[in-house]
């Protein structure tokens, strides 16, 4: 049973924040509009779900599937599988399909989520395939301000780094303490770069797509990347990943994804279409619930006294909401809280530990039907200071919120 101090907080943040919620909604069904009007542009029919096996030559589903991805991030091309693992598979593939020996992949967003550190080279072991072992120089910025971007930071990187191929921007958090950037932002960063040098700018678009009406694609960016158990899924794909962009930048990540002279024109799809598309149809409404699950976190646990961000009625680019615990019981306590109202593994009880890829023992909480997928209810976060639970995800509204009185009350009892 939830205790009536959680109770009272979430009847009272309800009220509070209809008006939010009348948004995200409204969100939701302004994209809803553009996801089925690329269904019905691309002639989604009955075919596209039947499956191929082998080399998958004429998957009709598999390329229908591209260019509704395509239409929907305003991009020229894209490429969706059901095979990339992750986002970080997906985010790989690009960085070596676009990166050669003798260029400068730049991040102008900070230090990348944990996860890509082995994969660029400033951790892991020497000689594991990074891409500082083919040669590749990493470098990195932060022009973000909590009120402004600080573009100007772009033009002496680039002028200490001639040999920049890639621009790196990070939409979401990740695991650090900042905001996440709007597509507008992000419009600007890309035209700032686009009127200095040549290069590409790829963006880690996971957990934002549909958070708004467009994508950074339709902003100029060269090449969006994210994972298909996140916010396009629609909780339904079981795995996967996309890469959207420009059809140079495309068909050059599709060489590293399969091989030089195939590229996306090959894979067998073994009956996965069927999900990916209703997966997809679904994201904006689920994303929807997300952000309401969000919205409420922020409320309750700001009410009891913790630092969030974004705040309850600030405006999202993402479905991360973080919280600032302020010690390694109490981000436990959240985890462990949001794992215990769960509908799979409820009875289960996370404990920390050293997860592959990242430099510090991780907390995870993740009762969800597909393993791993953060658009459904889940929360994590490093035992590091200032110990901060990043919470993100809820399938339906209703069971996000019983998620978030269970984490509330798992903090106050100190559980």
């Amino acid at each position: 049973m939830n205790s009536q101090k959680t109770k009272d907080l979430i009847k009272e943040a309800e009220e509070k924040l209809r008006d939010a919620f009348a948004r995200f909604d409204e969100m939701a069904f302004l994209n809803t509009q553009k996801v089925m009007a690329a269904f019905q542009n691309n002639r989604v029919g009955d075919a596209c779900f039947m499956p191929t096996t082998g080399y998958g030559y004429d998957d009709k589903g598999r390329e229908t599937l591209d260019a509704v991805y395509a239409e929907v991030f305003g991009a020229p091309a894209a490429f969706v599988r059901h095979s990339i693992v992750s986002g970080t598979q997906a985010l790989t593939i690009g960085l070596f399909g676009l990166l050669r020996t003798g260029d400068t992949m730049l991040s102008i967003t900070g230090k990348p989520y944990d996860t890509l550190e082995e994969v660029i080279g400033i951790a892991g072991t020497p000689g594991n395939g990074s891409l500082r072992d083919f040669g590749i120089t990493y470098r990195e910025i932060d022009v973000i301000e909590s009120d402004r971007l600080a573009l100007e930071r772009i033009d002496q990187a680039l002028a200490e780094n001639t040999n920049v191929k890639v621009v790196f921007i990070q939409r979401s958090k990740g695991y650090l303490n900042r905001r996440t950037l709007s597509v507008e932002e992000i419009g600007r960063m890309v035209a700032y770069v686009k009127e200095r040098c040549d290069a590409y700018v790829v963006v880690d678009n996971c957990y934002g797509e549909f958070t708004e009406c467009i994508e950074p694609t339709a902003v100029g960016a060269d090449l969006i990347i994210g994972s298909l158990i996140k916010n396009p899924g629609g909780g339904l794909a079981q795995s996967g990943g996309y890469l959207a962009g420009s059809e140079k930048a495309v068909e050059l990540c599709s060489y590293r994804l399969t091989s030089v002279g195939i590229g996306a024109e090959a894979g067998a799809t073994l009956g996965h279409n069927r999900e990916l598309f209703q997966g997809f149809f679904f994201a904006p409404h689920t994303v929807a619930q997300a952000l309401k699950t969000a919205a409420l976190a922020a409320y309750v646990f700001e009410q009891l006294g913790y630092e969030v961000e974004p705040g309850p009625f600030d405006r999202r680019y993402d479905i991360i909401q973080s919280v600032k615990l302020g010690s390694a019981e109490k981000l436990c306590a959240f985890c462990q809280g949001i794992q215990h109202g769960s509908p799979v593994d409820s009875f289960v009880t996370p404990e920390p530990w050293a997860m592959p890829g990242y430099q510090d023992p991780v907390i995870m909480a993740a009762g969800t039907f597909t393993q791993g997928a953060s658009i459904e209810l889940s929360a994590d976060g490093p035992l590091r200071a200032p110990f901060t639970a990043y919470f993100q995800g809820g399938l339906t509204y209703e069971s996000g919120k019983i998620g978030i009185m269970s984490a509330a009350d798992a903090v106050l009892n100190g559980k």
